[in-house]
């Protein structure tokens, strides 16, 4: 396993794609995440993968406060199928009736953050996953492009 210290992205290691440890706030709360690049194995990640980043972690907090709101609408959007699906006796544990983005806090966790390869149109593209008290299989996926929320549903769209 390749080993490296980047100068943006910190101790990171290669298996499959590159990965290491950030800090992101989410909820009013500082969390340790998986940091992952999509690369090949010489490192050589895009200037746009590197501004990606930079721009994430320079305007996380605009960009926090609008994932938290995006997960929000996703969740008020599904709730209800969430509830019939966890039954009348799980329902108020696993996807309870909220309205705040305080009380999302207390269901979504944020565990990787992905700075994905860039494509032909130049897109500086993020994912964030998360797990969740409503859906442990498939978890919630916030697709950011170019510092904007695109995206909210399961961790598919993201991985």
């Amino acid at each position: 396993m390749k080993k490296i210290n980047d100068d943006l992205f910190g101790k990171i290691e290669f298996d499959m794609y590159w990965s290491g440890k950030t800090s992101i706030t989410m909820f009013g709360r500082k969390y340790e995440v998986v940091l992952s690049i999509d690369g090949e194995e010489d490192a050589n990640f895009s200037p746009i993968q590197r501004d990606a980043y930079t721009n994430f972690i320079t305007n996380m907090d605009e960009i926090m406060a609008t994932v938290e709101l995006s997960i929000l609408e996703y969740y008020e959007e599904n709730v209800e199928e969430y509830r019939d699906m966890a039954g009348e006796a799980e329902a108020d544990r696993t996807a309870p009736e909220i309205s705040t983005i305080e009380e999302l806090g207390n269901l979504v966790i944020p565990t990787q953050l992905i700075v994905r390869r860039v494509r032909k149109n130049g897109v500086r593209r993020i994912g964030l996953v998360c797990d969740c008290t409503w859906d442990i299989d498939n978890g919630v996926g916030v697709r950011i492009e170019d510092e904007k929320v695109e995206e909210v549903d399961y961790q598919d769209i993201v991985l």
